[in-house]
């Protein structure tokens, strides 16, 4: 079998599954019951210590009402930029498929994934607007140049799916970081994390495979540009999703000194900075995109490590 066929009986699988588990944001989630409501005096919502910001010193000597506030302010932030990259992605998978020939499974499977990435957004939104967080989401910068960023789904197809591993890895690992954390959670960002993480794990695994194949066939000029800008675009994205704008810290009055210590100068952040980034490590390693050159680039920007041994594989404290 040809490393097309079985790229192509991945793509029926990941479109099949798609029509068989998928969620609607308003179908699937019950935004009304009176459980789900969101309680500014919930202590539910004080962030735990898989978050950067939720183990920092400074934030864990506030008092109870603080915590809560920073906490929903947090959730409701990530939602925001969620939504902003949701769309951006959306843009990018359009302006993709209007590239793809006839006959081409491609083009099922990732106009599934814009249907959720849709519902996505929705879900992000509706969680904004109850939360009563007047949240800036992402930067302002982000936000002005998405438009822009999305026609790189028509021109360079290998850096848009490489951006979208770069946002959808970090928060990825963040929510199932949550959901294994054993923390009591608010139900309703609970529910929204697992909805969100069931759906990704398709997302990302088609991006995987697709950097795969293509990465294959480029030319060696072409893989060793790839193979510089593919950790650099995994550092900034992942900022950009996960770092909280100034506009958010400035009104929520954080210290930019915590900020920096939380993202990523503190010795538990750097290494969950690296952990975020073990899988696309390995699909860096297995499509020739690791060099001298590029493995020094990983290790300056601080994101250098072992790659995982499979998709979502938990962190290994001994390795690091």
């Amino acid at each position: 079998m040809t490393s097309e066929q079985t790229f192509d009986e991945t793509l029926q699988t990941l479109s099949e599954a798609s029509v068989t588990v998928h969620f609607d944001a308003f179908a699937d989630i019950d935004w009304d019951n009176p459980g789900y409501a969101i309680d500014w005096s919930d202590p539910r919502w004080v962030l735990p210590d898989v978050d950067p910001l939720g183990r920092h010193p400074w934030y864990q000597a506030l008092p109870l009402n603080r915590q809560i506030e920073i906490g929903i302010w947090r959730q409701a932030n990530v939602c925001k930029v969620g939504r902003t990259f949701e769309e951006i992605l959306i843009g990018g998978i359009m302006a993709f498929a209007i590239t793809i020939p006839n006959g081409r499974p491609e083009f099922r499977y990732i106009t599934h994934e814009a249907t959720e990435e849709c519902h996505h957004t929705q879900m992000f939104q509706e969680f904004v607007n109850r939360s009563g967080a007047d949240v800036p989401g992402a930067r302002r910068l982000f936000r002005q140049l998405g438009p822009f960023i999305s026609l790189a789904g028509k021109f360079t197809p290998e850096l848009f799916w490489t951006g979208v591993l770069a946002g959808e890895e970090p928060i990825d690992h963040i929510q199932k970081a949550y959901l294994r954390s054993g923390v009591e959670l608010h139900p309703l960002i609970e529910r929204i994390m697992q909805i969100h993480v069931a759906e990704e794990a398709r997302h990302i695994s088609f991006a995987h495979r697709y950097l795969h194949e293509t990465v294959a066939s480029f030319p060696p000029a072409r893989r060793a540009l790839l193979s510089l800008a593919f950790p650099i675009i995994m550092r900034v994205l992942c900022d950009v999703i996960v770092i909280p704008p100034k506009e958010m810290t400035a009104q929520l009055g954080i210290p930019r000194k915590v900020m920096r210590e939380a993202f990523w100068g503190h010795p538990d952040s750097a290494r969950q900075l690296r952990d975020v980034f073990a899988d696309v490590r390995a699909l860096a390693e297995d499509a020739g995109l690791m060099n001298p050159v590029s493995r020094r680039a990983w290790r300056l920007l601080g994101i250098d490590g072992p790659p995982s041994r499979y998709r979502s594989e938990p962190a290994r404290r001994s390795a690091a």
